[in-house]
């Protein structure tokens, strides 16, 4: 048989590897790229629009992004880390879409305020207090607050009409907020790079096997699930952008940095609503608070959404207990992902999450009665008969080994490399796709650290991402700058 050789591996087809795919391309076009593809097209599991919230996560809406603390203030760094990071992906999409790599704007990203609602005296202090912590920053200086009935029938007619009048609400609103079809985006992104020589894109092939050679580089095989040709491959580097499968394949490399990391996979729903005399009286994304005990992928939300160039309401997510790592995954895949090298870490966490566990539990015996009545404390009007449950995608939420030997359950996504840089791996879920720009600038820097400092790539790299190597954080002219050109490319402004 004979082995097919390439420079890099991109084993899965959703947001990160096409990402990382795209920026290789641009970075050094000789690279002989090969993205691999368990099912039969690219973008059909945690990146499929229906499979994710489509927030262009940016921390104005998000509340869980901006935690209370203990006295009563509110800790804005992570939603400070999450906005720049979301501007990042804004620019690289913005150049694409100037160079004409992308089509139309509006095919994959369009403008949607995100608004965050809350109800009772005490979360409307927090809410204040949020907005003022934020909007005191140049990332959130666009931010608006109001417990005004009339602003709030303009922002959200759907939400305050026949709501309770002695019911104190409030709610912020960031203009230009999005909605993100991180299908289409990622769809568009392939099917560039299938244009382009030195790429090549194999369906239907899930990896049986990886392992790493003496030499340093990696042998891969995949079997084509239609055809059950066998398939050898040989690289320098290898990613590891497979969603929930990354886990599985990254214990199966054997790199030293696997040890200790589990996942917890959490499964979700969605209310949707199609008809047209609705949808149109909602035009954002409303994030309330999320239960307590929930996790945070739970924050409940009513979006307009555009997937696949339709629109229509969801509202949830509703979580959901499983012991599948994709949505087209196995029962045992839980049970696989246990080794020796993660045992403690996962008992401990399965120990310590029991009110978590009995919640998702809770979530998955909910009536559609049930749903329509936390459906409601968004949109009092709503009748259970214009709702239909749909489900959304997988995540595994990562599980990762503190001193002592214990666990910790973690609501993020991190990226996990050998130190030889051979080989990456993309863990954890929210907020994942909005981050995938920056999320793969780390991969860049940590796996090619030679040619990242070289001219040319430092000159590629700050034409694809302007602000890069510098802080839109704390350089508020910078955030000016790039700001006020994505708003403008993308049509978001």
């Amino acid at each position: 048989m004979a082995v097919r050789q390439a420079d890099v591996v991109l084993v899965g087809g959703g947001v990160m590897s096409a990402t990382l795919g795209m920026m290789l391309r641009q970075l050094d076009p000789s690279l002989d790229i090969v993205m691999v593809e368990r099912l039969d097209h690219v973008a059909h599991e945690s990146t499929d629009g229906w499979n994710n919230a489509g927030t262009g996560h940016a921390g104005y809406c998000e509340l869980n992004y901006t935690p209370e603390t203990g006295d009563g203030d509110v800790t804005i760094d992570r939603a400070l880390q999450i906005n720049a990071q979301f501007e990042v992906s804004l620019q690289l999409w913005s150049y694409l879409v100037e160079q004409g790599i992308l089509p139309e704007p509006s095919s994959f990203i369009n403008r949607t305020p995100h608004q965050s609602f809350v109800w009772g005296e005490k979360d409307v202090a927090f809410l204040k207090r949020r907005y003022e912590r934020l909007s005191a920053h140049h990332l959130f200086r666009d931010m608006e607050y109001t417990e005004s009935p009339k602003d709030l029938e303009e922002w959200m007619p759907l939400i305050v009409n026949n709501r309770d009048p002695m019911q104190r609400v409030a709610a912020t609103r960031i203009k230009h907020g999005s909605d993100v079809d991180f299908g289409s985006l990622t769809r568009s992104m392939v099917s560039w790079l299938e244009t382009q020589p030195n790429f090549e894109l194999m369906l239907s092939s899930p990896v049986h096997y990886i392992d790493q050679r003496d030499n340093g580089r990696w042998k891969i095989r995949v079997k084509n699930q239609k055809t059950g040709e066998l398939t050898k491959l040989e690289t320098g580097f290898v990613f590891l952008g497979a969603g929930g499968g990354a886990l599985p394949l990254l214990q199966k490399s054997g790199i030293d940095e696997a040890r200790g990391y589990g996942g917890f996979p959490v499964s979700g729903q969605w209310l949707v609503c199609g008809k047209p005399d609705i949808v149109k009286q909602h035009n954002s994304k409303v994030y309330g608070k999320a239960p307590i005990g929930a996790p945070p992928m739970s924050v409940p939300h009513l979006d307009t959404r555009i997937i696949n160039g339709e629109p229509a309401l969801l509202f949830g997510p509703f979580a959901g207990f499983t012991t599948r790592f994709l949505k087209q995954g196995s029962i045992f895949d839980l049970i696989g992902s246990v080794k020796p090298t993660n045992l403690k870490p996962m008992l401990s966490v399965s120990k310590s999450n029991m009110d978590l566990t009995r919640y998702l539990i809770g979530e998955v015996f909910q009536s559609h009665g049930d749903r329509v009545a936390s459906l409601r404390n968004f949109f009092p009007d709503a009748m259970e008969d214009d709702w239909q449950l749909r489900m959304a995608g997988q995540r595994v939420q990562i599980i990762k080994q503190v001193d002592g030997g214990g666990g910790k359950l973690e609501f993020g996504t991190e990226i996990v490399a050998a130190k030889d840089g051979t080989l990456a791996a993309l863990l954890g879920a929210s907020p994942g796709a909005s981050t995938a720009a920056n999320a793969m600038i780390n991969v860049i820097e940590r796996c090619f650290p030679e040619k990242i400092k070289t001219p040319e790539w430092q000159e590629r790299m700050k034409e694809l991402v302007p602000s890069y190597g510098q802080s839109l954080v704390e350089d508020e002219a910078l955030l000016t700058k790039v700001r006020e050109r994505t708003l403008s490319t993308l049509k978001l402004g």
